[in-house]
């Protein structure tokens, strides 16, 4: 997405000034010419809440540029929100004057060059390149000092949370905001990993850019993605490398991968730069919890998913005299959980975690130091999960940590009905429903309340063998390629003719790949080479899923049409087939965002859905001649993007294929 800059200047003729002509002729085309996406302020007045959406761009625009040729009070005034909650992002310019107000002084402004009233032609190149090298500048110091004078003069100052600068009632920003987010959500409930990573780009300002990134990498944690989830917490580090929230779900993602040195050593400078925060203390515990299960747990522990069920068979007896053994590590754990709980007692989940270890260490024949402490710690945790009950009764996450305070302290019947009511708010969250299981099942494997803990994971198995697991495919297999030759083609590159020599040598490719039954191919539906691959996976009996960039009738008409009926009756053959999917983009993924071609984002859209099942597994066919297309999103652009993703591409040129 291109990055998003306001204008805050004055407009029509003032003081002999043609503002308009500054705006058309320097500012607007140097800046977007350096990338950005271009408001003015005169243009949001002209319909609409004039102050709500004027606040708005102020607030989460990439970049203000401020126009202080004249003492005009509203670019004051609009310079003034600007600085006072944001530190960075603002540019100022102003035709030469010779007086400078105070408070800006000794701030750089960049000057252009008027004459007679309007832009000097002699200098007009020159002042466009200027100012576009000194937006790009100002962006690439982003995370440098502070520009905004409010936020270098006052020491702690900090920037308002974003979520709180989206302004109420209709706005743009909160509309695309909010679309957005629909969609993310929507693309989790499908379990459609790639969906969600082109969304991911797709954000409107950088404000939003980093949440967005982090909302991206947990909704793939979600769908057990994790190295896909890890690469979104790093792109949002690297918008805002301070960020506590990314940098805590990077240090959870680690661990889920199986990396646990770089998991602890992460969160150990986080809580040496952080260390009242209680979500670092909590990922502590986490770490240190699953470092005390991998000690006495039989398992593989190159295997990331080592921790998610004990083995078959397992002697309970056996477990838990080792799982005694370790009782320094299970006690680091439970001090960790205890420390975020004692700094915010509204941290309920810590304050349960530690609550369940020490009833398992006492399971496990180890006293307490202080006995006495245990009835005062039951007791917080208990007030602490009713209060968040009474804040956010739907929230999966709450109900379950009520539910398993009833394994602990109630009757199987009770435990059955408070994990009923939270499975009915999870949502389909298949990454929620079974982190709960997971701490179950290290219940059930050292005999700890057997009773309750197996009629809580009835629950939980029953709600989730309702959801439908997603199919994994065995390799997907990727396809781009060129269109037959239209009518108005002057120099051959897919003539008609050539065709079968095409079919012949796609169908050779896939056999020597042994594409079969177990795998998926991803491709568009044009006439030619898309549709040729489609029929050859089909007659392997691969399931195909074609993506289409527009809607069905104008794809047909734009990609299969020209070339004949014959193509179109195939289309429909392939579409019709039991093993074909037609994914239709602007209903997947929404309507195409401002500055987003319609083909680069379904070539990014089929190359995220092969690589979410993991690189290794995609197989990428390109029928090529090894040139540029004509526009963007092309095969060049297909091919370009599996390499820069390190996948492997087999080319099948049809300069050598068809003797061009």
């Amino acid at each position: 997405m291109a990055l998003h800059v306001f204008v805050a200047m004055p407009y029509g003729h003032q003081q002999d000034i043609d503002f308009d002509a500054v705006y058309a002729e320097v500012l607007k085309p140097a800046l977007e010419a350096a990338g950005f996406e271009v408001f003015r302020a005169y243009e949001e007045r002209r319909a609409g809440d004039i102050r709500t959406d004027m606040f708005q761009e102020l607030l989460l625009a990439d970049l203000v540029v401020v126009d202080l040729t004249l003492d005009n009070p509203n670019v004051w005034y609009e310079l003034g929100v600007r600085h006072a909650l944001r530190a960075r992002g603002v540019l100022l310019i102003q035709s030469e004057l010779d007086f400078q107000p105070f408070d800006i002084y000794t701030e750089r402004k960049l000057h252009y060059h008027l004459k007679d009233g309007r832009p000097d032609p002699h200098h007009l190149q020159a002042d466009r390149q200027s100012l576009a090298s000194m937006a790009l500048a100002t962006m690439e110091s982003w995370l440098g000092q502070a520009i905004s004078p409010v936020f270098q003069l006052l020491d702690g100052l900090g920037e308002p949370a974003w979520r709180s600068l989206l302004l109420t009632g209709n706005n743009e920003f909160r509309a695309v905001y909010e679309s957005w987010r629909h969609r993310i959500e929507l693309a989790r409930k499908r379990q459609r990993p790639g969906d969600i990573m082109v969304l991911a780009e797709e954000t409107p300002t950088r404000a939003l850019r980093s949440e967005a990134r982090r909302m991206a990498g947990k909704a793939l944690m979600q769908l057990r993605q994790y190295q896909l989830a890890l690469e979104q917490f790093d792109a949002a580090l690297e918008l805002d490398p301070a960020d506590p929230g990314n940098q805590r779900d990077k240090g959870l993602v680690l661990a889920l991968l199986g990396r646990h040195d770089e998991a602890r050593e992460w969160t150990d400078a986080l809580l040496s730069e952080r260390g009242d925060d209680p979500q670092n203390w909590c990922l502590l515990g986490r770490l240190e919890l699953e470092d005390w299960v991998r000690h006495w747990r039989e398992v593989n522990t190159n295997d990331p998913n080592a921790n998610s069920a004990p083995p078959a068979g397992s002697n309970t007896d056996a477990m838990r005299e080792k799982a005694g053994r370790e009782l320094s590590r299970l006690i680091q754990a439970i001090e960790a959980y205890m420390k975020a709980f004692v700094s915010d007692p509204a941290s309920f989940h810590a304050g349960l975690k530690a609550c369940t270890l020490r009833h398992l260490q006492i399971h496990l024949g180890h006293p307490l130091g202080n006995p006495a402490s245990l009835p005062n710690l039951e007791g917080g945790v208990i007030w602490a999960c009713l209060a968040a009950l009474e804040r956010q009764p739907d929230d999966y996450a709450t109900r379950a940590c009520w539910a398993e305070l009833t394994v602990l302290f109630n009757p199987p019947g009770q435990v059955g009905k408070a994990w009923r009511e939270a499975v009915a708010v999870a949502n389909k969250d298949r990454f929620a429903l079974d982190a709960s299981r997971q701490q179950l099942l290290i219940l059930r494997a050292l005999g700890f309340r057997a009773e309750g803990v197996e009629t809580a994971l009835a629950v939980l198995d029953e709600e989730m063998a309702c959801l439908e697991e997603p199919w994994q495919a065995r390799r997907l297999f990727l396809f781009s390629g060129h269109m037959i030759d239209s009518a108005e083609r002057t120099t051959p590159r897919f003539p008609a003719d050539r065709e079968p020599i095409a079919a012949d040598a796609i169908a050779a490719k896939l056999d020597e790949l042994g594409c079969n039954g177990q795998d998926l191919a991803i491709c568009g539906g044009a006439c030619g080479g898309d549709l040729l691959f489609a029929e050859a996976a089909l007659r392997r009996g691969c399931r195909v899923h074609l993506h289409l960039q527009y809607v069905e009738t104008d794809f047909l008409q734009a990609s299969v049409a020209f070339a004949g009926a014959s193509w179109v009756d195939r289309y429909y053959a392939v579409k019709e087939n039991a093993l074909t999917r037609i994914l239709i983009q602007p209903d997947e993924l929404g309507p195409l965002p401002k500055g987003i071609n319609a083909y680069v984002r379904n070539n990014l859209w089929q190359l995220y859905t092969a690589l979410a099942n993991g690189v290794d597994r995609v197989r990428c066919i390109a029928l090529w001649n090894g040139e540029g297309g004509a526009g963007p999103g092309g095969t060049e652009n297909m091919v370009d993007s599996v390499r820069q993703h390190s996948g492997r591409v087999s080319i099948l040129d049809i300069r050598q294929l068809f003797g061009l």
